[in-house]
């Protein structure tokens, strides 16, 4: 199997993985080196722009919230300085309307945290002929609640008043809610 995911590769292996969870990034371009990548790696909007400027890679994978700002500015970077790269976005925050989004500007797909090396480089070489199979363990619907109240939440720049308003929710429930364990 690895021999052929190198044949999939190509001649050009280069990677760019742009991710502000450093041991993540890490972890990531060991396990994407194995699998026939040259992987740079970045930690933030300013230096995954900077790596995509000075060399445009191939592939990249780029998480959608960095600490400087947005995934999607290297996107379109990407796709400007190379149109042929095949871009993967990463997030801890699901959602329809960024999905859309990043495949818009040039994204071949998007996938949920954690998500591991071997979905990554699926996505990554995938020609989009094939639908992917459904998830093996999909997100229960209490988790899929949990993880949209976050997103709101982090939208709101983390204030519970206004996310209770967004989501038609009483303040004190919301915060029981956000002071709870995220569901499995």
């Amino acid at each position: 199997m690895a021999g052929e995911e190198f044949a999939e590769l190509g001649p050009d292996r280069t990677l760019l993985l742009v991710d502000d969870d450093a041991p993540f990034v890490n972890r990531l371009a060991r396990a994407m080196e194995k699998r026939g990548f040259s992987p740079v790696t970045a930690e933030s909007v300013a230096e995954g722009r900077a790596a995509a400027m000075a060399r445009p890679p191939a592939y990249a994978v780029v998480d959608l919230r960095l600490g400087d700002g947005n995934g999607l500015d290297i996107v379109e970077v990407l796709r400007e300085r190379r149109p042929d790269c095949r871009v993967v976005v990463l997030t801890g925050y699901g959602a329809i309307a960024t999905a859309v989004a990043a495949v818009k500007i040039g994204a071949v797909d998007y996938l949920s945290k954690p998500a591991d090396a071997e979905d990554i480089t699926k996505a990554l070489l995938s020609r989009g002929d094939v639908l992917p199979p459904p998830p093996e363990n999909p997100m229960s619907a209490d988790r899929v609640r949990w993880e949209h109240i976050q997103r709101v939440y982090e939208l709101c720049d983390r204030n519970i008043s206004e996310t209770a308003r967004r989501l038609s929710m009483h303040r004190r429930t919301l915060q029981r809610i956000l002071a709870k364990r995220s569901p499995k």
